[in-house]
């Protein structure tokens, strides 16, 4: 395969990833069906789709767990127990949690598109990228 066409197709399995914009799980479906139609074109495209694969797993993973740290923060700053019923009153020390994981959930989002772009950049100029912490899920 030309290289031309090989950093084109590598560009698009990385900035696939933005389809999480559009359907749920999209970042990790049309990386892996790009992946699958063509990695047996190149050794680059199948690096490069494994890469694109296990980081889009790895970001879906840690949003995951700071969404489920985030749950009992949301309701505790925003709820409080008076007897047997729930009204909404303001807990500060529980309200500034609350804003500490939401900072760090919208740090890990900017970071993860950052990321992809930086990827899809240097997949476009024929680089090979490795995302950092990622967990190879796919060897």
């Amino acid at each position: 395969m030309k290289k031309n066409n090989e950093s084109t197709n590598a560009f698009l399995i990385h900035i696939s990833a933005f389809a999480g914009f559009i359907f749920p799980f999209g970042n990790i479906i049309t990386p892996l069906i790009a992946w699958q139609t063509l990695k047996e074109r190149s050794l680059y495209l199948d690096e490069q789709g494994k890469e694109a694969i296990n980081f889009n797993i790895s970001y879906t993973l840690y949003v995951f767990l700071v969404s489920i740290l985030f749950i009992p923060f949301a309701f505790g700053s925003f709820f409080t127990r008076s007897f047997n019923n729930f009204h909404l009153d303001i807990d500060f020390p529980n309200f500034f949690g609350f804003l500490g994981i939401s900072s760090v959930a919208t740090i890990i989002y900017i970071i993860g598109i950052a990321l992809v772009i930086i990827a899809s950049l240097k997949a476009k100029e024929g680089e090979g990228y490795k995302y950092p912490c990622t967990i190879k899920f796919i060897k």
